[in-house]
């Protein structure tokens, strides 16, 4: 049986690492300990979506964060009841109507999301709560940078609206020296200053992810979004001891012994040279395995380096390898959509013995079962 294991040992090891970060001279200007947003999207960052959210819960995070509507109201019916802020801005009524009916806190970053939030509020009877989003160079949701104006507007027109929070979110926190993180940091503030000159309630501030919070102290404000450092996978060196959470297991299914000069696998790639004990273990790319978020940049420098990569990788040697009893093993032929096949010559491996895969948990099958340990 498939499942995507989970280590709760792991999560709690990168919960005090951020914590031991967020320390008791790690205040914000109002003298107040620095929040913790955890950043639950895309189910989870693969780990289950509910389970997770309640795994946080348990261990003191009160305060999550996810990208959809359905997420959103997905937490609040597996019975999550701690704020949940649902960080896209829409000015779909319906969506919004969902939302405020599971005390969502909304996210607001346009004129018209925010007339929308404040016809349906009204309608409902009820005091949306909302995060300002400003978009200050991320070319995304929220109200741009330089047309506060406009924002100010827009926002003293609400009568059915609390603002909570106001945000913001960096396009290159994880490379460079920071330069462009700290110029959409004076953006933010420049507006937050605005908003206040014209007594607006700006609420709690974050403008930090993962990367940018482990990198700059000073930017953290009020409150941090951490997601993927929460799983110790980052975009950066990762020097501070946070651990990987979660991995892929399934079992031998088949044992076989094969002669020389037989192939293995779709396009005939591999031929063996000699008799060979192969595994045959039912997990493959569908599943999750050796998949990668790839090439999703398109300048020509970007295209550039890819080729250049492509062609580095070309002349080097490119294997695959799976853990079984705790011994790396590889793969032979190409992997397919459900199955491998694994060198076991000289072993004694057996029949249902289990088989490790390193994965991305957010690339896993949704699918396959979640398992806590």
């Amino acid at each position: 049986m498939k499942a995507l294991v989970i280590e709760r040992k792991n999560i709690k090891n990168n919960i005090k690492i951020i914590r031991d970060i967020i320390n008791e001279n790690d205040k914000d200007d109002q003298g107040n300990k620095v929040k913790i947003i955890a950043v639950v999207k895309g189910n989870g960052y693969g780990l289950g979506l509910v389970e997770y959210s309640q795994f946080l819960k348990d261990n003191g995070i009160d305060i999550l964060a996810v990208a959809t509507v359905e997420e959103a109201i997905k937490l609040r019916d597996g019975g999550i009841q701690e704020d949940i802020i649902m960080m896209s801005s829409t000015g779909v009524k319906k969506d919004i109507e969902k939302l405020l009916k599971k005390d969502i806190i909304i996210t607001i970053g346009s004129k018209e999301a925010g007339e929308a939030v404040e016809e349906m509020a009204k309608k409902l009877g009820k005091k949306a709560r909302v995060h300002i989003k400003i978009d200050t160079g991320f070319g995304r949701y929220g109200f741009i940078y330089n047309k506060r104006e406009e924002m100010v507007e827009q926002i003293k027109s609400w009568e059915n609206i609390q603002i909570e929070g106001t945000f913001s979110h960096f396009s290159l926190a994880f490379y460079g020296k920071g330069e462009e993180a700290r110029q959409q940091l004076n953006r933010f503030m420049e507006c937050v200053e605005v908003l206040k000159m014209n007594e607006i309630e700006t609420g709690m501030l974050h403008i930090c992810n993962s990367s940018a919070f482990l990198r700059f102290k000073d930017m953290h404000l009020n409150a941090v979004r951490i997601g993927s450092a929460l799983l110790g996978r980052l975009s950066i060196p990762n020097v501070w001891g946070l651990k990987r959470v979660g991995y892929l297991k399934s079992n031998v299914a088949e044992i076989k012994t094969l002669p020389a000069g037989y192939n293995i696998g779709y396009s005939n790639s591999y031929t063996t040279k000699k008799e060979t004990k192969v595994a045959i273990v039912p997990c493959g790319y569908a599943d999750g395995f050796n998949v990668k978020v790839d090439k999703d940049m398109f300048r020509r420098i970007d295209k550039i380096r890819y080729i250049v990569r492509d062609i580095k990788n070309a002349f080097k040697k490119q294997e695959l390898f799976v853990k079984i009893n705790n011994k790396k093993y590889k793969i032979l032929g190409r992997l397919g959509m459900y199955h491998v096949t694994i060198d076991i010559t000289g072993t004694d491996i057996k029949i249902n013995d289990e088989v490790v895969f390193e994965v991305s948990p957010m690339l896993v099958d949704s699918e396959i079962k979640r398992e806590y340990v």
